[in-house]
């Protein structure tokens, strides 16, 4: 995309909580494998503490302050035309130094019955940087950071990463890259930007269907069955100085949009109805299907992945397809979507304005897939 295009001044909707968010946020979205060869998209759900109402797929999406002991506190949010990525899609292996703050950026949550929710440090015990090789009865979250320093100057590079860097560390469980210092070649803060996506991975919990070599059957969509290739990309679209105010002003840290008092909110139903319509007629989701979209072969590593130069079967046209008219289904999580935690007025937060957990608790509808 074009860096002079700012999405705040061209987009018509966001599915963001904040109405004045028209950033775009994106990651490879993760396949199941069947014995018998073919691939479905795994279904993202509803996270956390994101009602009330009940996402459409998505993310969820966070902006950190940095904390002491850190002597870099003062954040300059995005500028206009910025981008980057996080993540390596070619990487195939565990090659990064334990030390190294970088190391613990990507990771996955493999969620039991016993639902521990948003409890514990993303990339620290028991999360896993590869994909996880039991079965997790509640799903699969990716946990993605971003880097948080910038060189001051770019607001992309070549790669769309090197004018941005990780803080140097050392890091902890309790200070995460929160409070740790910029390196010298990248000395302005940034917001900490993290994501998280919840992989509905219930429809494909039955030993069957797992492999009986003892790996794993999930596969991200550019061909990565091991997570270490696992990648975000960001390209900011806040109007005007939004983000800039709700940095300075919503430090709470509670997670509830509507403590942030300087953004507008929107209802889940807005959110849920801002969609774009299929630009490349390809059959991607919903049902079985041969191979993986695009030219993205499965590539096991350890050695890093190759892009695929030639593809005749990959789709290319656009075409001008009209915007979807019915309403989007949501998937119903196993846990609560609303906060349940004491706001600051001890009002107990958004429970008493929405479902505490919403009904049916199904995994959705299950998809069939083709004779062998």
């Amino acid at each position: 995309m074009d860096p002079a295009r700012d999405p705040a001044k061209h987009a018509t909707c966001t599915t963001c909580r904040f109405a004045e968010d028209k950033s775009n946020y994106w990651t490879a979205v993760l396949y199941f494998k069947h014995p018998n060869g073919t691939f479905v998209r795994v279904p993202q759900m509803a996270n956390h503490n994101t009602g009330p109402g009940v996402q459409v797929g998505g993310m969820t999406v966070y902006y950190f302050q940095p904390r002491p002991p850190t002597k870099d506190l003062d954040i300059v949010a995005f500028a206009p035309g910025f981008r980057m990525i996080t993540g390596n899609p070619f990487k195939r292996a565990d090659d990064i130094p334990l030390s190294d703050p970088q190391h613990r950026a990507l990771s996955f949550r493999c969620f039991d019955e016993r639902d521990p929710g948003n409890n514990g440090v993303p990339g620290f015990e028991g999360d896993s940087f590869s994909l996880p090789t039991k079965i997790c009865p509640e799903g699969i979250r990716s946990n993605i950071y971003f880097p948080q320093c910038w060189d001051g100057v770019n607001l992309d590079s070549e790669d769309h990463s090197s004018h941005v860097a990780f803080p140097e560390g050392p890091i902890s469980a309790g200070l995460q890259i929160f409070g740790t210092d910029c390196p010298a070649s990248h000395l302005v803060r940034l917001p900490l930007l993290f994501m998280e996506i919840i992989w509905d991975t219930r429809p494909f919990n039955d030993p069957a269907l797992w492999p009986t070599d003892g790996s794993q059957p999930f596969v991200f969509s550019m061909g990565d069955p091991t997570g270490f290739g696992q990648h975000a990309d960001y390209l900011f679209g806040w109007e005007g100085d939004s983000l800039q105010r709700a940095m300075e002003v919503c430090t709470g840290g509670d997670g509830v949009p509507w403590n942030c008092p300087v953004l507008t909110t929107q209802d889940m139903e807005t959110m849920n109805n801002c969609r774009q319509p299929n630009k490349i007629e390809e059959i991607v989701e919903s049902q079985y299907i041969e191979r993986l979209p695009g030219c993205n072969p499965i590539q096991d590593g350890p050695v890093s992945a190759t892009m695929v130069d030639q593809c005749a079967d990959a789709p290319s046209t656009w075409y001008a397809a009209p915007s979807p008219t019915a309403s989007p289904v949501a998937r119903i999580p196993p846990w609560p979507v609303c906060y349940d935690g004491v706001g600051p007025d001890n009002s107990g937060g958004l429970a008493p304005r929405c479902d505490s957990k919403p009904t049916p608790a199904n995994s959705g509808p299950v998809v069939t897939p083709p004779p062998a």
